[in-house]
């Protein structure tokens, strides 16, 4: 069958999602509905957010679809109504079984993991932090489970020593447009033979869940390379932080972490204490040397790199971080 005849239901919100979405599109495949979240208002004046999948949809000229509920009666019949072939899924909330599997070659999903490593929402943070050297885009049919559906196709993608998780993002999304547009092709060819996700040693797999703030803590006694992993791994979102005390004050001071470097050495300083000329460096100590802090931002303040930031900090040798 023609790839460019089949009617593609395309499911996505965020902007990992929207290059894929465009090469679809500009390489002339049927798209013939976008199925997005709803507007949310957002920011101080509660305005009414679109996401980037709607965004691009709307430019390109394509109907969107924004259900509350995705067992809804009234968008299972819209979805009916548009006879897909093919439902393709990048960042987008679980499909029940009545969408998933209501196109006649199904829906596949396109995860930024080399599965079935690294299941879960966050896979490009956890591989960066856990300091892997490698990583990559699958895509694999949806079933009952999350990311255990049967593997499509793969590409690998090296993770650099300077690579941190922004730079990571977006050499995956842009890895993943060329996987989506092949696994289109090789399914109408029929060209698919897709490899279940089946007896796996449980205990050898990386999970990748959600990150909240408090897991992005980051702990002076851990290894300096854990700690720059774990910066990368965050960094520029959601960030990694760490709290800073002014001697004879109790009250913390939140500062993110976004660039560090490991400098390993044997010093009998306490995890945290702080090391500093007052003008260009700024060090912290951990278990085995010191993570020199490249760019950081201080609570209320802006994002700076440390020599500026010790323009406006004469005191810090006043300061230490917590453990």
């Amino acid at each position: 069958m023609n790839p460019k005849e089949l009617r593609i239901v395309f499911m996505g919100t965020p902007e990992f999602a929207v290059p894929s979405l465009r090469a679809l599109v500009a390489g002339g495949y049927n798209v013939v509905a976008v199925v997005t979240t709803p507007d949310k208002p957002a920011g101080r004046g509660q305005k009414l957010h679109q996401s980037d999948v709607k965004l691009a949809a709307l430019e390109l000229g394509l109907p969107v679809l924004q259900p509350e509920k995705l067992k809804a009666p009234e968008f299972v019949e819209a979805m009916r109504a548009l006879e897909p072939d093919l439902g393709i899924v990048i960042a987008f909330r679980m499909l029940p079984e009545v969408i998933w599997a209501m196109p006649r070659f199904g829906t596949f999903n396109l995860h930024a993991s080399l599965l079935p490593q690294y299941r879960g929402a966050a896979p490009i943070n956890w591989a960066v932090i856990n300091g892997e050297t490698e990583t990559g885009v699958t895509t694999f049919l949806l079933n009952h489970e999350i990311d255990k559906g049967a593997i499509i196709g793969q590409i690998r993608v090296p993770i650099l020593p300077e690579d941190c998780v922004g730079t990571l993002y977006d050499k995956l999304m842009h890895t993943g447009t060329s996987l989506v547009t092949q696994t289109v092709d090789s399914i109408a060819a029929g060209d698919i033979r897709p490899v279940e996700q089946m007896h796996i040693d449980q205990a050898a797999l990386h999970p990748a869940p959600k990150i909240f703030k408090e897991d992005c803590l980051i702990d002076w006694t851990w290894d300096g390379r854990r700690i720059v992993n774990f910066v990368r791994g965050l960094s520029p979102y959601p960030a990694a932080w760490a709290e800073m005390y002014k001697t004879g004050i109790e009250t913390p001071l939140p500062a993110k972490i976004y660039t560090a470097a490991f400098e390993p050495a044997a010093h009998g300083e306490e995890p945290g204490s702080i090391e500093s000329d007052g003008r260009t460096s700024l060090r912290i100590a951990c278990a085995d040397g010191w993570i020199a802090l490249g760019e950081i931002q201080i609570a209320g303040k802006k994002r700076l790199p440390v020599r500026e930031l010790l323009l406006g900090l004469r005191d810090i040798g006043s300061y230490r971080f917590r453990k």
